[in-house]
């Protein structure tokens, strides 16, 4: 097996959606990803301090994540949605009440003052 390529089936392109000065602490932002609406979430008190998740509700259709209020549910990191109060993981995806709804979840980081998203 190739090394040169497999590392580069594994590498990850990452892109600038904003700077750490547009973040809200224990709120979300929406940024831009190539027509997609994601909701950043930053949390300063949690071990992993970025989480970025679609804005778009599945059972409503509205781009409403990121103004939806982060708390712990059931043992889990959730925002729940503004307009039917369904809770979505912030680590998976995944809603607690009906698992056939989720969020699309990107990697997220802070590399010095930008805010990166990993891009497919």
């Amino acid at each position: 097996m190739n090394l040169s390529n497999a590392a580069m089936k594994t590498q990850v392109n990452w892109q600038t959606v904003c700077q750490a000065d547009d973040l809200i602490a224990d709120s979300g932002v929406v940024v831009w990803l190539d027509g997609a609406q994601v909701a950043l979430f930053y949390l300063p008190e949690q071990a992993q301090p970025l989480y970025a998740v679609d804005n778009r509700d599945p059972r409503s259709g509205a781009n409403v994540i990121g103004r939806g209020l982060v708390g712990t549910l059931q043992g889990e990191l959730v925002v729940a949605a503004p307009l039917y109060k369904q809770h979505f993981s912030l680590h998976s995806g995944e809603c607690l009440e009906d698992s056939a709804q989720r969020l699309r979840v990107w990697p997220v980081r802070l590399r010095g003052r930008a805010v990166e998203l990993a891009v497919d």
